[in-house]
């Protein structure tokens, strides 16, 4: 098996060298599966504690919708900071598409997120992303991303 063909894992410590993001805006526990230049899957744990739940909405607490695309969004970034042209890079959102709201994210939900590169040339990458609790879609989105 080649280093690029090599499915990885990352724990929280290992995704933040990769990120910037921190609390409260590191919406990624873990990378359970990763490909590098392919695919990668990985979660988030919702405690009643994320401070969004708070206001959106106080009497019926939901994920917010560009939330979870934020947390699509980072847990796609290992797939390419693990190649070596890429590595220490930032990763920046330059376009979602097709995006489609299928479910509620609730406290106390495991967001499951899978993620897989459609397309790279350069500094763009293309990819789809699907984000589910307990098997059910959740959100759906095409998205782009620029490498700084």
């Amino acid at each position: 098996m080649t280093e690029e063909t090599k499915t990885l894992s990352f724990d929280i410590m290992e995704i933040m060298e990769m990120i910037p993001h921190r609390y409260p805006f590191l919406l990624v526990d873990r990378i359970t599966e990763c490909v590098p230049g392919k695919y990668a899957k990985g979660y988030k744990n919702m405690t009643m504690n994320e401070g969004f739940f708070q206001g959106h909405f106080p009497n019926n607490p939901i994920m917010p919708g560009v939330l979870q695309l934020e947390a699509m969004a980072q847990c796609s970034a290992p797939i390419l900071m693990t190649m070596p042209e890429y590595k220490g890079r930032l990763t920046l959102y330059a376009g979602v598409d097709g995006v489609r709201f299928k479910n509620i994210v609730r406290p106390g939900d495991r967001f499951d997120m899978e993620i897989e590169v459609t397309k790279v040339k350069g500094p763009i990458c293309k990819a789809h992303g699907k984000g589910s609790v307990d098997g059910k879609v959740c959100v759906e989105a095409d998205m782009t991303f620029a490498f700084k």
